[in-house]
């Protein structure tokens, strides 16, 4: 009976060890509360109002910004900063600029469940119309800016276009393929901060031709006297029209790179105010990155509201104690960097959410995309309205406030100094956690102490982690070992 008894004993043990991921739902994660500093949040949000913020700052870099420590062994390394910092705001008070925010948000948002949408319906590039637009005759670093204050969540570089190089803002996206400028002679255009770029003035400036491998991948081209032209619109009413082309682009002065191919726009409307165009992140043929041959890109987003800065950096070394998750390609469109996340927590408890919410199907649709310019987090609507649940039955204590705008969970902080609020943590499934501090999902919605849970809900079977909760953390995408990683205060 000893020896049976020594058996059974090995035989649960063992029972135990293989099955704790069948038990992981009861198992504690991250159940400490997390800490949110209320004081300090709301004097930023008040500074911003206080420093004549009102006022277009200059264009040529002249911000008060503390450069980040960077290593000289990182290749290809850009800095980050705030978009408030560079262009200000001209709404009257932190309200009206969330709200002007979260209108922008949802453009963007609606821009790229647009886009999914023609691909999982089986659209053909060639089945879209053109736009009747009458057109006119090694290392890399450089600034970028946050251009959150539009509220789409974009993030600016200060690029060299041509040569020589003129100096320029330009918006940085994971979520766009297409890199784009706008050029003179200019038929519309939207206001931009510098001076709009005149290809007459540069050396490198070559047009393509219908036959290169550049034109034929655009998703809409035509032909103009044997020459490329292309269009980019955004679903939501934004777009850009006009030559595709080859130019150098030059990073902060340091090492160029020639043969970019790039829109020459002399037709653009929509969400880009104040950059003078785009430089596309994604998983494209004609993205930045895939045109350099990058490895891997990595940026952490500073505070929206600050004035600190950060970097973006491209073929450099991940960080050791980074949280990685797989990364997933929609076989349907190349463009998106897709999370394998299968779960999230609320102060230790994994939410009863089947794993197959978050799933990216063989159709295209679901799936769970990191996205830089959209700010808010979006979850489809069962998977958020389980988390927000959650979070409300541990945040009895606090006095609720009315919902703003895509917000339907906020409170009244104006009493309080700090408070305990749940941990939220994304599960992915490679077993790992990640924890968000309190500030990347409890933020001011006001001056005077309205602070909102920062998720919402989706329709769509898309969801779409935001740079809200993607703040103060270094986000990696190795693109040779398909994983994303998050390194939080890696800034």
């Amino acid at each position: 009976m000893g020896k049976m008894a020594f058996l059974l004993c090995v035989f649960l043990a063992f029972s135990a060890i293989f099955a704790s991921p069948v038990l992981s739902r009861t198992l504690p994660f991250s159940s400490k509360p997390a800490l949110l500093d209320v004081a300090s949040t709301l004097s930023k949000t008040q500074d911003l109002f206080s420093l004549n913020s009102h006022n277009l700052l200059p264009s040529k870099h002249q911000v008060r910004h503390r450069h980040p420590a960077v290593s000289p062994d990182s290749a290809l390394t850009f800095e980050l900063h705030p978009r408030l910092s560079v262009r200000g705001t001209s709404e009257k008070d932190y309200e009206t600029l969330t709200l002007a925010r979260l209108a922008r948000d949802s453009a963007r948002v609606k821009a790229i469940q647009t886009r999914l949408d023609l691909v999982t319906l089986g659209i053909d590039k060639a089945d879209l119309t053109p736009l009747e637009v009458e057109f006119e005759e090694q290392k890399l670093e450089g600034p970028v800016i946050s251009g959150t204050s539009q509220g789409s969540g974009e993030y600016f570089c200060r690029v060299g276009v041509g040569n020589p190089p003129t100096q320029a803002y330009m918006v940085l996206d994971t979520g766009s393929d297409v890199n784009w400028v706008q050029c003179s002679p200019c038929a519309d255009c939207y206001q931009q901060a510098d001076p709009i770029f005149d290809p007459t003035l540069s050396s490198s400036f070559s047009p393509l031709t219908c036959e290169t491998q550049q034109c034929k991948s655009l998703d809409v081209s035509q032909c103009r006297n044997g020459t490329c032209l292309y269009e980019v619109t955004y679903g939501d009413g934004s777009y850009t029209v006009g030559d595709f082309v080859t130019e150098t682009i030059t990073f902060g002065g340091s090492a160029a790179v020639n043969k970019v191919a790039i829109g020459c726009g002399h037709n653009n409307e929509g969400l880009f105010v104040g950059a003078a165009g785009l430089i596309g992140l994604g998983g494209g043929p004609l993205s930045f990155p895939s045109q350099i041959n990058a490895s891997s890109f990595s940026y952490c987003l500073v505070d929206r509201d600050s004035d600190s800065a950060s970097t973006l950096e491209f073929n450099s070394v991940p960080s050791p104690d980074a949280v990685t998750a797989p990364l997933v390609r929609n076989s349907k469109l190349d463009t998106f960097y897709y999370v394998d996340l299968t779960g999230i927590s609320v102060a230790g408890e994994l939410l009863p959410i089947p794993p197959s919410t978050f799933q990216l199907n063989d159709n295209g649709n679901g799936g769970v995309i990191v996205d830089s310019g959209t700010a808010v987090t979006r979850l489809q609507t069962e998977a958020y309205n389980s988390m927000r649940d959650a979070f409300k039955k541990g945040t009895r204590d606090l006095p609720s406030a009315n919902g703003v705008a895509l917000f339907d969970t906020c409170y009244d902080l104006s009493s309080r100094k700090s408070v305990e609020v749940p941990t939220v943590s994304f599960h992915f499934a490679n077993g790992k956690e990640l924890s968000l501090p309190a500030k990347n999902y409890m933020i001011p919605v006001d001056s005077s102490g309205t602070f909102c849970f920062a998720f919402a809900p989706t329709s769509s079977s898309l969801g779409i982690i935001g740079n809200v909760q993607q703040q103060g953390t270094r986000v990696s995408y190795d693109l040779t070992n398909s994983l994303i990683g998050f390194s939080p205060n890696k800034c």
